[in-house]
């Protein structure tokens, strides 16, 4: 496999990646006030394809943030424990749109990788006609 071909590959699974990632986020915000909600993370991982020798980046384990829920008095809530307390979610919107904001740039850095090596294919396969 050419070298176009696998920083082609490299950059659709980088954006795959962060895709995937974004409806993560996605959900995570559209959960926020949902009580008992649990953050998801995604982890990346790096995985070489050896039948083409590019390096791709796949989805790890989608895992639920290990911090404490928040609690918030509402004694009339059906979910309210004996003394009034609802678990909350355990989603910051601040971090969730920090989060949301880096897959955006890096879905965006991929895609300009890829655009890059298919112009760059193209320019050797115009030159290679001449």
């Amino acid at each position: 496999m050419d070298s176009f071909l696998k920083a082609i590959a490299a950059a659709s699974s980088g954006m795959d990646a962060q895709s995937t990632r974004l409806r993560t986020i996605s959900e995570n915000i559209a959960n926020a006030d949902t009580p008992g909600f649990r953050r998801k993370l995604v982890t990346f991982e790096s995985v070489l394809d050896r039948s083409t020798g590019a390096t791709r980046l796949e989805i790890g384990d989608v895992s639920l943030d290990p911090s404490e829920l928040e609690l918030e008095h509402r004694p009339g809530h059906p979910l309210a424990d004996a003394n009034g307390y609802v678990e909350m979610s355990n989603v910051d919107m601040l971090v969730e749109l920090a989060d949301a904001r880096e897959a955006q740039r890096s879905y965006e850095a991929n895609l300009r990788m890829f655009d890059q090596a298919r112009k760059m294919k193209g320019s050797i396969l115009d030159l290679l006609k001449r």
